[in-house]
């Protein structure tokens, strides 16, 4: 176990949630309805674009991610002598009591404003800003069922992932080919406890020689276009208005698939991002980023909301068609500026007190 931090982990666990933070920022469309705001994707109606979805759908490198260091975390515990519910109740509590917090204060938020000013479309908003937390109550779960994970890793090593994947295609082909809408759900635990328990396998997956890292990404890669062009699954590992269904919710075998490759893929770019994030001034960028990572994903849609009220108050609720056209398109890089500087101000008054327990996500490797 070595004493340094792994930069490349940090990297990859801080450019994940960004990742998260910049889509909805860019390529969310809100529309106006009579039941208040709707949201929609410019891939609904851009063809092809589904295809970025392929590298920017970053929550399985994420769960990777996590499960590497959850291990480790655990490994370091058990030399301090922690007992394994002492150690998962206090990463539970980490990441429960700040997510909770947040949802307590947009409720309070929500009845106020419905009983002061009568808006009745104000709980979808609510649901709306809250809505990217679904992962967060995922993690939380993964969590809670480490020690189920440790004892199959310890029992049954590798033929732990391909049970879980196993099962995960029999959900599938159970919903789809028979209609079982419900045993879907199942694939919460199945496909992303497969991509965290995957985790518990990053030091093996380092050491392997080059060639296994490019065996995993075209593993991966043409599993992708298999499944997707079989016509059974939809190409967005997003949702997206007018599929037939999603890849996410539930999540569907497709993401097991999009697990191989983006391993291959961050291990195939290893060796150039590690003598990268070697350089001083990328350094300071890495640390950076892993510090605000956390805060900038549990508080980005309060930031959106505050900078699209403003905007609406000033210009008037959108009303056009929500087709994005060239103008939209070239607008993207203000729809990140604007709610970026009213997310910070939200950091700075409500997360200071949480960058502590926030930052046992980010635990040290």
């Amino acid at each position: 176990m070595t004493a340094e931090r792994d930069k490349y982990v940090d990297w990859l666990r801080a450019l994940s949630l960004i990742t998260v933070v910049v889509w909805h920022w860019a390529f969310t469309i809100l529309q106006w309805t009579p039941h208040g705001p709707e949201p929609t994707s410019p891939l609904g109606f851009t063809s092809g674009l589904w295809i970025l979805t392929w590298l920017m759908q970053v929550l399985p490198l994420f769960f990777y991610i996590g499960g590497h260091v959850h291990l480790l975390s655990w490994e370091r515990a058990c030399d301090r002598g922690v007992g394994i519910g002492a150690f998962v109740w206090r990463r539970i509590r980490a990441l429960a009591i700040p997510a909770l917090t947040l949802c307590a204060v947009w409720a309070v938020i929500g009845v106020v404003i419905w009983l002061v000013f009568d808006v009745p479309w104000i709980g979808r908003a609510v649901l709306l800003v809250l809505s990217p937390l679904w992962f967060m109550a995922v993690y939380i779960m993964l969590v809670a069922l480490l020690p189920v994970a440790l004892w199959l890793h310890r029992r049954y090593d590798v033929l732990a992932l391909i049970w879980m994947g196993g099962a995960a295609l029999v959900v599938d082909v159970i919903r789809l080919r028979y209609g079982v809408e419900w045993v879907g759900w199942l694939n919460m635990i199945l496909v992303w406890g497969l991509a965290h328990q995957a985790g518990f396998f990053y030091d093996r997956v380092v050491i392997l020689p080059r060639r296994y890292d490019f065996a995993l990404l075209w593993t991966g890669l043409f599993a992708l276009f298999g499944l997707v062009y079989s016509g059974l699954y939809p190409g967005s590992m997003v949702g997206v208005p007018g599929d037939k269904l999603s890849n996410m919710a539930p999540p569907t075998f497709v993401i097991v698939a999009l697990l191989l490759f983006q391993i291959g893929l961050v291990e195939v770019l290893r060796p150039t991002m590690e003598r990268v994030l070697e350089r001083p001034r990328w350094k300071r960028v890495n640390e950076t980023i892993n510090r605000f990572a956390l805060p900038l994903f549990l508080f980005h849609t309060t930031g959106m909301a505050i900078a699209l009220g403003f905007w609406w108050w000033l210009v008037g609720f959108p009303t056009a068609d929500p087709r994005p056209t060239l103008v939209w398109w070239l607008e993207r890089p203000f729809a990140i500026i604007g709610p970026l500087i009213c997310t910070l101000p939200v950091i700075y008054l409500f997360g200071r007190r949480r960058r502590t327990p926030a930052k046992q996500l980010q635990d040290k490797t």
